[in-house]
């Protein structure tokens, strides 16, 4: 049978909001590390089949094919083509399906697949803001189906912690939790091997030293009567990350060495109104059609959009804590909507690296109410 392999995956640092990466252009932050990514493999660019790239909000410099835009930035042939790809915070990790899916079929032996996202320059939200309309009000069909509730990821965070009975105290501890993680995987060198600096920016800006659970305490609500403060969201982030996704055939015919295999990949959706809550089914969908259980996973990701969604899937699940995230996550390292699944996927991949681990999984929330899910195999 067809098998797609990870090659190289590589990441620049996540810049926090108006940090050291909010000038840089996105086509500049994609081309940063898809040359970084060829450079590392030495792959050569013409043999290269497509390049698919995630991006949200895709306006101004993000717009018009962003993939094909940092390809060409990079001053990389033009006869290579790009896609951009638009699962809301799951796109450069559906752009890894895809590319996956165009290997596994025999159309493509090398596609390079990532994903790119400067929200100090284009703030969230932006394709849905004034002057142009929200995607839903406007809607026959979505106002006879789901009426005029709020659709907002502040709201389904709040509704997701009630739902499970999560407390504000547990998620401050959980937020608290990230941020330690994250800073003894910075002082530890965890992510030397995965991040190309950009510039002067060398290292991931999220992570708070002095966050403590009197602080986060004393924030307000992001919603009047709710418990979701930003000390328990993602940060709003700038960066980029790229991986080189091969065929058995590609690996020979350019003589490259695989550090993983693909071994399963899928996508589900939920409510749209709770948003956030796919994983939990997305995740059991997904260990029944590989066959597996949470048991033979030695680590797992899941994007910390919000202390809740984590919590929630947890319960569901039954996960291990201990296995989850154990360089932090998006809490205390940020979340570039449109790089954080390639950016979690090749931070996994190290972590599965340097722990001996054989399987890791990645599962992400996403708008609509879905979510992707990818499990790795390490080589």
């Amino acid at each position: 049978m067809p098998e797609a392999f990870i090659i190289d995956a590589v990441r620049t640092p996540v810049g926090r909001r108006d940090g050291g990466l909010a000038a840089a252009h996105p086509a500049d932050l994609g081309g940063h590390v898809i040359k970084a990514l060829l450079a590392r493999t030495q792959a050569d660019p013409l043999g290269v089949d497509d390049v698919v790239f995630g991006c949200v909000d895709t306006v101004g410099p993000q717009a018009g094919d962003i993939a094909r835009t940092a390809w060409l930035a990079a001053g990389l042939p033009e006869a290579v083509p790009g896609v951009t790809v638009d699962r809301q915070c799951g796109s450069s990790q559906q752009a890894v399906h895809f590319a996956a899916q165009a290997v596994l079929s025999g159309t493509a032996d090398l596609v390079i697949a990532g994903g790119v996202q400067n929200m100090s320059m284009i703030p969230i939200a932006a394709a849905m803001s004034p002057p142009y309309p929200d995607p839903f009000s406007g809607s026959a069909g979505w106002r006879a189906r789901y009426g005029a509730e709020e659709i907002s990821q502040f709201r389904a965070a709040d509704l997701i912690a009630d739902k499970w009975g999560i407390g504000r105290a547990e998620m401050e501890r959980y937020a608290l939790a990230s941020h330690h993680r994250a800073i003894a995987a910075i002082d530890g060198g965890a992510f030397e091997a995965e991040i190309v600096p950009y510039g002067d920016v060398t290292q991931d800006e999220g992570p708070r030293r002095d966050t403590t659970l009197e602080k986060m305490a004393a924030l307000a609500p992001l919603r009047p009567g709710g418990t979701i403060t930003a000390a328990l969201a993602s940060q709003i982030s700038d960066g980029a990350a790229a991986l080189l996704i091969a065929s058995s055939h590609g690996i020979r015919e350019h003589g490259l060495r695989p550090r993983a295999r693909i071994a399963h990949l899928s996508a589900r959706g939920d409510d749209p109104v709770l948003m956030l809550t796919a994983p939990i089914a997305a995740t059991a969908h997904a260990l029944r059609r590989a066959g597996m259980a949470l048991s033979d996973l030695d680590l797992i990701e899941i994007n910390e959009a919000f202390a809740s969604v984590v919590l929630a899937w947890q319960r569901e699940t039954g996960a291990d804590l201990a296995r989850v995230n154990v360089c932090g996550g998006a809490i205390a390292l940020g979340h570039p909507l449109g790089a954080t699944g390639a950016r979690l996927l090749t931070t996994l991949l190290g972590s599965l690296e340097r722990t001996g681990g054989r399987y890791g999984m990645l599962t992400m929330c996403e708008g609509g109410g879905q979510a992707n899910v990818t499990i790795i195999e390490r080589i």
